[in-house]
């Protein structure tokens, strides 16, 4: 199928690319079905972008890359939109946001993907997690992207 979008215009993209965030994102609720998308400029920056909204477009990172450390707590019960299985192959990323002359990342918010079976879900944790976590050093593609 081809998608129009404002930032990478237009697109075709298979079927089972589509990943499904059934209850959407935090601000999103509405926009249910994104795919991911890696960045030209850098491999450790990618976009998460809306197939409802084509100018709805997230900046997204491994939140590993910059808080090594990091680590995410669900409970089965609110992982079970993603109907996880341990040959499930899962990733994690957290959304790039600017805040006057700074890069921050949500690790209180992190978003889930079932890449398995293309389920995704934003949670929300209940641990001591920074709402803005800076990010340090980061190259200006980050900065232009954001």
């Amino acid at each position: 199928m081809d998608i129009y979008t404002a930032r990478f215009g237009k697109l075709e993209i298979a079927d089972e690319e589509v990943i499904l965030f059934a209850d959407g994102l935090i601000g999103f609720e509405n926009l249910v079905n994104w795919i991911l998308l890696s960045d030209e400029q850098s491999e450790d920056l990618g976009w998460l972008q809306s197939l409802q909204q084509p100018e709805v477009a997230l900046a997204v990172v491994s939140p590993r890359r910059f808080a090594p450390e990091y680590r995410v707590r669900m409970e089965k019960e609110e992982s079970s939109p993603l109907r996880l299985t341990a040959d499930d192959e899962v990733f994690v990323l957290t959304i790039v946001s600017k805040h006057d002359d700074s890069l921050t990342i949500n690790l209180r918010a992190p978003v889930v993907i079932n890449l398995t079976k293309q389920l995704g879900l934003q949670i929300v944790t209940t641990d001591e997690q920074p709402l803005q976590y800076e990010i340090q050093s980061e190259p200006s593609v980050y900065r232009k992207s954001a």
